[in-house]
């Protein structure tokens, strides 16, 4: 099947909090630890354009929704504005396929022609996978906090990558 990249819509909002969820449940690679309601993700959508820094594209295969990756404001202060932090999520059972690393390239192409100097990753650690798939992708480690995030009882590290976007000084 042919898999379609393509902005966010309205309509894909309950596949894309249903996939989210899933992560919120079941991984510490999200911090946040209870679930969302599709109303309660409305405001989170409604964060992304079709264009600009900030966007979201979704995967489509066989007309449905099997991930995301979006870019958001790293920090709300004025001097931050060219630094954005990203996101990939695939729904389960779509890992391992390639279909991550398209989306979230298809992504940062676009951001490319946008306003950005660095993009910012963060990764729960360990997770090798997102870690190479960030390495794959061009970013570089660019520090580790430990422990800052508690989740299923115990704390966590987390990783910082970074990527200069194309044509930044």
């Amino acid at each position: 099947m042919v898999l379609v990249i393509r902005p966010v819509t309205q309509m894909d909002l309950p596949e894309l909090t249903d996939i989210y969820n899933h992560y919120v449940r079941e991984t510490t690679v999200t911090f946040d630890v209870q679930p969302f309601t599709v109303e309660q993700r409305k405001t989170w959508l409604d964060g992304f354009a079709a264009t600009g820094r900030y966007r979201c594209l979704v995967a489509q295969k066989s007309g449905a929704v099997i991930g995301w990756a979006s870019s958001h404001p790293y920090n709300e202060r004025a001097a931050y504005e060219a630094t954005v932090s990203t996101s990939v999520y695939l729904a389960p059972g779509m890992t391992g396929q390639g279909i991550g690393r398209q989306l979230y390239a298809t992504l940062l192409g676009a951001l490319e022609k946008e306003d950005v100097h660095r993009a910012i990753g963060r990764i729960t650690a360990p997770n090798e996978a997102s870690v190479a798939l960030h390495r794959a992708l061009g970013f570089a480690p660019a520090g580790l906090y430990p422990q800052v995030g508690r989740k299923f009882g115990r704390f966590w590290d987390v990783a910082t990558y970074l990527k200069a976007m194309p044509g930044s000084p």
